[in-house]
């Protein structure tokens, strides 16, 4: 823990902005994988299959999914939650699930949408989502953890 002022620059509620930042995105990835088994917010609800390309449920009608990468998105989202409680632990999930995300991205755009290896139901727009999710969130895990280090 941080011995600044919790007014300091780069300290929000108790804690550093890369804490905050891993929060806020585990959150956000928790939040999409339970809105993913919502039908009305996922859409062809009907269609989702538990793995595999022939899962056309589609995440607010853009996004391809299936229940594994819900429970994926899920269980990466309450990592990143849990390891954001220090600053060491949130540097690591943001730039470890980052290039996870990026490492996605390009098993998706390489095996492509029909092929029976997409088993976790990735269109086109999940693959460069992933890519661009991934790399801004190895950024911020380089970035905040810079500017915490600055701070000391």
């Amino acid at each position: 823990m941080t011995t600044a002022s919790p007014h300091a620059h780069g300290i929000h509620f108790g804690r550093a902005d890369v804490q905050n930042v891993g929060m806020g995105v585990g959150i956000v990835l928790m939040l999409v994988g339970v809105l993913g088994f919502i039908p009305g917010v996922t859409t062809q609800y009907s269609a989702l299959m538990f793995l595999g390309p022939n899962s056309h449920a589609m995440f607010l009608g853009l996004f391809q999914v299936s229940m594994l990468l819900n429970i994926v998105q899920l269980a990466i989202g309450a990592t990143g939650w849990a390891m954001s409680r220090g600053e060491h632990g949130a540097r690591n999930f943001l730039i470890g699930a980052g290039a996870l995300y990026i490492i996605l991205s390009i098993f998706g755009l390489s095996v492509g949408v029909g092929s029976a290896a997409n088993f976790l139901s990735f269109n086109m727009t999940d693959n460069w989502t992933h890519l661009v999710l991934g790399v801004a969130m190895v950024a911020a895990g380089w970035l905040f953890s810079r500017m915490a280090g600055e701070r000391k």
